[in-house]
């Protein structure tokens, strides 16, 4: 078999999967239910960031929070302050690839 499988979790709890993490791509699955997310950092590439469902409340540097629903690819550069939360009652799941992979594999 030359290609290789990943399986994504199919549920609605909480997750952050490091579906795909080497030198070439890191490729996340995260899932959050109401008031859950990421603790506020910088992005460590350029993230793609896709909202698979739900609605997407991120605030990008000294910007507002702005919300993106589902269906909506976001490009995020480098080195952006990155603050990535589901304030809403639908579970959010968001599909991350990272590109070039950081060279330091957080």
């Amino acid at each position: 078999m030359v290609e290789q499988i990943f399986k994504l979790t199919r549920d609605d709890k909480k997750a952050v999967e490091k579906v795909i993490f080497d030198e070439n791509v890191h490729y996340l699955h995260m899932v959050f239910n109401k008031n859950e997310g990421l603790p506020e950092h910088l992005s460590n590439s350029n993230v793609y960031m896709t909202v698979v469902r739900g609605m997407l409340s991120i605030g990008l540097n000294d910007q507002d929070i702005h919300e993106y629903e589902a269906g909506t690819l976001l490009k995020i550069p480098f080195q952006t302050k990155m603050n990535v939360n589901n304030l809403h009652d639908e579970t959010l799941e968001l599909i991350v690839v990272k590109a070039p992979a950081p060279n330091n594999w957080e």
